[in-house]
Formats: C-alpha cells, sequence, structure tokens
C-alpha cells in the first residue's frame, strides 16, 4: 500500500553545485600478502593528501571494490567524517577498475572527473592546475597532473597532434621536474626515461598556454563528454588488457578531444611499497597553505572533427614513427630520444 505522493515528484531534476569529482577505486583484498602488505598506509597518504588539496566544489566517491575489513572500516571512516566524501560504493567482489569507476561515473553530474589510482598522493595545487589547462585548453578532454616525456608515444593523441601541427605550436622545452619522472619510474620498478627525456618533453602551445603532450591515467581528470563515447557494455578485464584504451583513452581521442597534462609535477604515484620519503612529502602537503583557484566558469568543450582526427592520426605515424629523427632534429633533439 501506498499513503501520499513522493514529494520529489514535484522537484524532479537533479543539480549540482560543485563542478569536480574526484573518483578513486580501492582494491585491497588482504593486509597479509606482500603485494597489498603496505596497502592500507599508502591509502592513507592518497586520501590525507587529496582532502588537504581539494577545493570546497569537488566531491569525492570511494569504492570499496571488494576490499578486507581494515580497509572497509577505514573507508567507512571517511565516509562518515567528511562531507565532500558524498559517496562510498561498496562491492564484496572485484568488479575491474573500469567497471568500478564507471558505476560512479555514470551516476554523477560534475563537467570534470579525476579518476585516480589508490596509490597516488596529491600534492598542493594539482587542481587548479589541471583545471587552468582546461580553461586554456578548451579542446582538452583529458589531463593528468603528472607530466611524462613518453606521453607523445601514445596511439591515442591524433585529435592532440592535429591541433599541434595545425592550430598552435608543438615543440621541445625544458622539464620543469625531473625528480617527478625519476620518482614515476622508481614507483613501477622499472627505468623507462633515458638521459634526455629526463631533460626535454615534448609540449604542445597556443596563445595562452603550454601543456604536455599525452599522458597516462594512473591519475587524470576528463570531461564528462569523454566518457559519453566510451563502449556501453560491461568491461570483461579486472585489470589492462587494453581496458583502459578502450574506455578512456580511445573515447577521448575519436571525441576528437587533446590528451595533455601539466608542464609540473603535481602528483606522485606511490606503489605498493612504503618509503621513509612518503612520510616527508605527506608532512610538506599538511603544512602547505591551500591556495586552489575556483573556476567561475568551464568553457565549453571544444573537439577536432572525424577529419581532423585522422588527419592527426596520419601526421602521428609520419612525425613520431616514420621521419621521427628527422622530425626531432627539426625541433632541436640531437640525440635518440
Amino acid at each position: 500500500m501506498r499513503i501520499g505522493a513522493n514529494p520529489e515528484k514535484k522537484n524532479n531534476q537533479l543539480s549540482v553545485e560543485h563542478y569536480h569529482r574526484v573518483v578513486i577505486p580501492v582494491y585491497i583484498p588482504n593486509l597479509e600478502e606482500d603485494y597489498f602488505k603496505d596497502g592500507l598506509a599508502i591509502l592513507k597518504l592518497c586520501i590525507q593528501s587529496l582532502l588537504k588539496t581539494i577545493h570546497s566544489k569537488t566531491k569525492v566517491s570511494l569504492i570499496d571494490n571488494g576490499c578486507c575489513n581494515e580497509v572497509i572500516e577505514y573507508l567507512q571512516s571517511l565516509y562518515k567524517e567528511h562531507d565532500c566524501i558524498d559517496q562510498l560504493l561498496n562491492s564484496k567482489i572485484n568488479l575491474g577498475k573500469v567497471n568500478a569507476i564507471y558505476s560512479a561515473v555514470k551516476s554523477n553530474l560534475e563537467p570534470l572527473i579525476t579518476i585516480a589510482d589508490a596509490d597516488v598522493m596529491f600534492l598542493e595545487n594539482w587542481q587548479s592546475e589541471v583545471e587552468k589547462v582546461f580553461v586554456n585548453f578548451p579542446e582538452a578532454g583529458m589531463v593528468s597532473p603528472v607530466p611524462s616525456s613518453l606521453g607523445y608515444r601514445s596511439k591515442f593523441v591524433n585529435s592532440t597532434v592535429y591541433y599541434g601541427v595545425f592550430k598552435g605550436k608543438i615543440r621541445f622545452e625544458d622539464v620543469e621536474s625531473p625528480d617527478g619522472l625519476k620518482k614515476f619510474q622508481e614507483s613501477i620498478g622499472r627505468e623507462m626515461y633515458k638521459t634526455i627525456h629526463l631533460e626535454k618533453y615534448l609540449t604542445v602551445s597556443n596563445r595562452r598556454d603550454t601543456a604536455v603532450v599525452g599522458c597516462g591515467h594512473f591519475v587524470a581528470t576528463l570531461r564528462a563528454e569523454v566518457f559519453k563515447s566510451a563502449p556501453l557494455e560491461v568491461c570483461q578485464h579486472k585489470i589492462v588488457g587494453g581496458s583502459e584504451n578502450l574506455y578512456f583513452d580511445i573515447p577521448n581521442d575519436e571525441a576528437g578531444f587533446l590528451r595533455l597534462a601539466t608542464k609540473n609535477n603535481y602528483a606522485y604515484h606511490l606503489g605498493n611499497a612504503f618509503e621513509p620519503w612518503m612520510k616527508e612529502k605527506m608532512a610538506e602537503v599538511i603544512s602547505s597553505s591551500r591556495n586552489n583557484e575556483i573556476l567561475e566558469k568551464l568553457p565549453e568543450a571544444k573537439s577536432m572533427s572525424k577529419l581532423q582526427y585522422h588527419i592527426g592520426k596520419l601526421f602521428r605515424i609520419l612525425l613520431f614513427k616514420k621521419f621521427k629523427s628527422q622530425y626531432f632534429k627539426l625541433k632541436g633533439i640531437n640525440v635518440p630520444y
């Protein structure tokens, strides 16, 4: 039996006062195995740094993606104690990274959505610097606070290449934070950068700003429009297997959006092993003054056309594969890059 009318029927339009959402899926099934033994300590650094560095127009979705009891209790305490953490989504099984992220992405209205792994340490001003790129590059669909000298190698920067060649300017510039690049390769346990990569990275610029070409997706902010171009079916992979390419990278590129990173480094990938420097860096984050500017208005998205995307794809193959050494020499790089 139903008595009366649901009052929400009179006020049934969804609206949000904030414009930026951060989504973090968490998979720490136990604290006994070597791979996960520092997982909770790393997660705490991630969340503490996030809470310290976000502005008041931000909401956070945490996803318990099949975690152990100790981690679940920590996530529940965060949900109860912090108003900005307005969603805690629980699953007793591991849904996979992509499916976990999309469970939050598809049910929220914010125009900017940051997706981050649970082992990211956010640094001061990461949010304002990322948002500034979206303001100065309305064509941007994906922006990371962590630049990579190898970001240009991605197959999914075709729209970015078109923009750089025909609308902006592509050039090499000095790396602003070599330490950030070093910290990243240490976190994944292998050397990936040559000496030249620690000195120069490829950038794209316009009259307003400059950003690094390409980015990874262990932490990246995407326009909500990107997700509208993603596959409709459920992802069949828990992790890797091309899933992030299919659901994040390809939709961004084929929709005609740029894939960029900030010039300076504003976050660290911590990995799964706690190290003393992390505690020291966290102390710096906590003691830093919050200086996050809030956008008055996010510019409407501007995307490349399908034709421009395909032209960019051709130029990417020519400039970065077929004639890379010759092209890079024209840009001032005379050693293998």
